[in-house]
C-alpha cells in the first residue's frame, strides 16, 4: 500500500459505481466498511466528486474520469504515487483543471509524486524537480527554473521552452569555440530601425497576449522572436533583433553547454 498508480488510460472497471471503483482496493485488502466509506468520503470531497459516487464510469466526463482515478489512488494512502500521462486523453481545458487539481493535491496530501510526461507544460508547472530522459538517458536534473535559465545541453536547451530556443552556429557570430548558440525568442528586442541582425519577416503569429514574428536572416538563419503584446508587424516587413546581453547559450562541439 505504499504506492499508488494513476494511468493514462483511467482502468476503471465499467460496471462499477464511482464509490465503488474508488474503494475497490481497500476492499480487496480486507479493510472495513466503515474505513472505506470513511476514505472514499474523504477523497470525493477533496476531488469534488461527491455528486458522481452513484455514476459508472459511462456516465463521466473525461476529466471526470480521471480524478476517479486519483481518488482510488488516494484511498489508499500512499507513501508515493506514480503518475504515468495522466492529462495525455484529456482536451486543453480539462488538461488545465486537472493539472491544477494535482498540484492542489500535492501541496495538502505532501506526498511524493513521480509524474511522468512529454508535456513540458506539466513539467514545468507541477515539478519541484524535473529529470530530463532522451533515449534513455538522463540528460539533465533540475528544478524547472535551473532547465530554463541553465540547460546542461542542446537537447535540454531546446525542449524547455515554447516557442522553441533559436540555435545559431557559432562561426556565424564570429564564437570560433562555441559550434552552437542559443537564445530564446523573448530574449530579444525587435526595430525597424537599428539592431544587431537584419532580416526579414516571413510570418508572423498575433496571439493577442504575444505576438511571434519569425525572421530570415543573412546573419544567423531562420530566428524566432517572442513579443508580449500586440505588434504590427507583416511579411516582408525589414526589421532588426537584438538579443538581450547575458542570455545567450554557448554550446560545444559535444552540445554540451560551455562554461
Amino acid at each position: 500500500r505504499g504506492i499508488a498508480m494513476v494511468f493514462q488510460s483511467y482502468a476503471l472497471y465499467p460496471h462499477l459505481s464511482v464509490k465503488d471503483n474508488m474503494g475497490l482496493g481497500l476492499k480487496q485488502a480486507g479493510a472495513p466498511k466503515a474505513e472505506i466509506e470513511d476514505k472514499v468520503g474523504k477523497a470525493a470531497s477533496m476531488l469534488s466528486l461527491d455528486p458522481y459516487l452513484a455514476r459508472r464510469p459511462a456516465e463521466l466526463s473525461g476529466g471526470q474520469r480521471q480524478r476517479v482515478a486519483i481518488g482510488r489512488a488516494i484511498v489508499r494512502e500512499p507513501k508515493l504515487f506514480l503518475f504515468d500521462e495522466p492529462l495525455s486523453n484529456l482536451d486543453a481545458a480539462l488538461r488545465v483543471n486537472t493539472r491544477l487539481e494535482i498540484a492542489r493535491l500535492h501541496r495538502s496530501l505532501k506526498a511524493t509524486m513521480i509524474y511522468v510526461t512529454h508535456d513540458q507544460v506539466e513539467a514545468m508547472t507541477l515539478a519541484d524537480k524535473i529529470v530530463v530522459l532522451n533515449a534513455g538517458q538522463i540528460e539533465q536534473i533540475g528544478s524547472p527554473m535551473d532547465l530554463y535559465n541553465r540547460p546542461a545541453n542542446v537537447f535540454v536547451a531546446g525542449f524547455i521552452g515554447s516557442p522553441q530556443m533559436n540555435f545559431i552556429e557559432g562561426a556565424r557570430l564570429g564564437d570560433v569555440k562555441a559550434k552552437t548558440i542559443g537564445i530564446r525568442p523573448e530574449h530579444m528586442a525587435l526595430s525597424r530601425e537599428s539592431g544587431d541582425w537584419k532580416g526579414k519577416v516571413v510570418h508572423v503569429e498575433h496571439l493577442g497576449a504575444d505576438t511571434i514574428v519569425y525572421i530570415d536572416s543573412e546573419q544567423v538563419g531562420t530566428i524566432t522572436v517572442r513579443l508580449f503584446g500586440e505588434h504590427r508587424y507583416a511579411p516582408d516587413d525589414i526589421v532588426y533583433a537584438t538579443p538581450t546581453v547575458g542570455a545567450m547559450h554557448r554550446f560545444g562541439d559535444d552540445d554540451r553547454v560551455l562554461a
